[in-house]
């Protein structure tokens, strides 16, 4: 998918919502536990219901790893369902990968050939030749972890190095690499002060900001300091969706969930034309 097609369904839906496939079997409902299949059942419903709120969903691998093989089969069956019933919607795999360059180049392949994500999280502490192999896919998109959500993340990425904190340094270097402008960069909600310095150095790159609702992010301070003219921002939300409800209503009370927050979004983006 171009980054075009992107900007093209967030203009039509009048949304940048992200919705998390992270699946937890203690957590779904417990009538699913019966499905041959129970976490594409959960995603499948949860999918159905939701996507004409969203413009993008997110499985973070771990949750299907968890269980091995069956895991990956369903999170298989997940992004062929996806590429084949809703092509439009952006895929992100919240893979969070990076290493050397052969090794970079077969994690790029499984994604977005076998598995065919548009879309992956990488991780930059390897540098230039952990990433490029993943900038090398055309109409493909690498996810840079900048600044991240967590509170760990002031352990490293905002302390300074030299004259100016390592994800500035991280957001400067990894402009110059080969095919930068397949890039675009995780940046947690809940650091929503820093947007404002960040769009000074990447003015128009896609940001995937987690945070938002359960982990404590708002919405409207990200949007103030980070919205860009292409819009430019995915905000992801997991569990505040997707468990809207635990019972069989779970799909119908995730797209309500979704449809507040695509109502909320609207009203933003109605609100600086």
């Amino acid at each position: 998918m171009t980054t075009e097609n992107l900007i093209s369904e967030i203009r039509k839906k009048q949304s940048f919502l992200c919705v998390g496939l992270d699946v937890d079997l203690d957590k779904i409902p417990e009538f699913l536990l019966k499905e041959e299949d129970p976490i594409f059942s959960f995603n499948k419903a949860i999918i159905d219901a939701t996507h004409k709120y969203t413009v993008a969903y997110k499985p973070n691998t771990a949750f299907y790893e968890a269980y091995g093989l069956k895991g990956w089969k369903s999170l298989g069956k997940t992004i062929n369902y996806l590429n084949e019933n809703y092509p439009e919607i952006f895929t992100i795999a919240d893979a969070k990968r990076g290493d050397i360059g052969n090794t970079s180049s077969r994690y790029a392949k499984a994604f977005f050939e076998d598995l065919g994500f548009d879309s992956i999280t990488v991780a930059p502490y390897m540098g230039k030749d952990s990433v490029e192999p993943f900038l090398a896919f055309k109409n493909k998109h690498t996810i840079l972890l900048a600044l991240t959500s967590n509170e760990g993340a002031f352990d490293f990425q905002t302390k300074s190095v030299g004259k100016e904190e390592l994800y500035k340094q991280v957001l400067k270097t990894s402009k110059q690499w080969s095919n930068g402008e397949n890039l675009m960069y995780v940046v947690g909600a809940t650091k929503a002060e820093y947007f404002a310095d960040i769009r000074k150095i990447i003015p128009n790159s896609f940001l995937l900001v987690p945070g938002v609702g359960a982990q404590g992010g708002n919405l409207k301070e990200v949007c103030k300091y980070g919205l860009a003219e292409n819009v430019g921002l995915l905000i992801n939300s997991s569990r505040g969706i997707i468990y809207a409800s635990k019972n069989s209503d779970f799909a119908d009370a995730a797209a309500q969930e979704a449809m507040k927050m695509q109502l909320e979004m609207k009203a933003i983006l109605d609100g600086i034309r």
